[in-house]
């Protein structure tokens, strides 16, 4: 049974590397590494493709985010593209896949070196995860989205992959919507604001910013 068990884990680790080796190369060759970077080339390509460019959009999203490049460039553009409904679609499926692949990438390939790559905040959530695994994967997916550190966390806790996928969808599920559904109304209002609009919001998040750098430099001389 050990016997199985170990070939069962080679198994897996070998997967997972060969489907992210795959899917690097073929988002190499076909060019996504330098159309991601540019949103309007990115969308003229994968309009070009037609019904193929949900699944290239989803290849790229998969094979992309989990090691580096933000989700929400993938999440954001969706609805630029496309209408609504298939945004939510493909942005929902990219996203599934590429927590899949970090997940999968954290517990069966490269799990001792990633580990001492997590946040100390994330960790809180330990106990958490063992109480309530399902629950806790919800929350953390809804307030937290797709970070590379929360794939990570969440691959070397004792979370089952079941319990990681339903969580993970539940818990995307709210924020991928509101952005499918409100993305293109909410940037033509953010391109709309006038001069006076910008220049108020960006004192208000300086204000915000200086207020908590002096919040945490006064909570670490307590703390001293």
């Amino acid at each position: 049974m050990a016997l199985l068990s170990a070939r069962g884990l080679l198994a897996a680790r070998i997967g997972v590397v060969v489907a992210v080796a795959l899917g690097m190369v073929a988002a190499q060759r076909a060019g996504i590494f330098e159309l991601v970077t540019e949103p309007a080339r990115f969308k003229a390509a994968l309009l070009d493709l037609g019904p193929a460019g949900y699944l290239a959009f989803v290849l790229a999203y998969a094979a992309l985010q989990p090691f580096g490049v933000p989700g929400t460039v993938f999440v954001w553009v969706a609805p630029l593209i496309w209408p609504w409904p298939t945004a939510f679609a493909v942005s929902m499926t990219g996203t599934m896949a590429a927590s899949v692949i970090g997940f999968s990438f954290a517990r069966f390939v490269a799990r001792d070196a990633l580990a001492r790559r997590i946040p100390p905040w994330l960790t809180r959530y330990d106990q958490a995860l063992q109480r309530n695994g399902f629950a806790t994967v919800a929350l953390l997916r809804l307030v937290f989205w797709m970070p590379m550190a929360l794939h990570t966390f969440l691959g070397i806790s004792r979370v089952g992959f079941w319990t990681h996928f339903w969580g993970s969808l539940v818990g995307y599920a709210l924020p991928l919507w509101a952005t499918a559904y409100f993305g293109q109304r909410l940037l033509d209002e953010v391109l709309a604001l006038p001069p006076t609009a910008w220049a108020v919001s960006a004192v208000i998040v300086a204000v915000l910013g200086a207020s908590w750098g002096v919040w945490r430099w006064r909570r670490r001389a307590v703390t001293a």
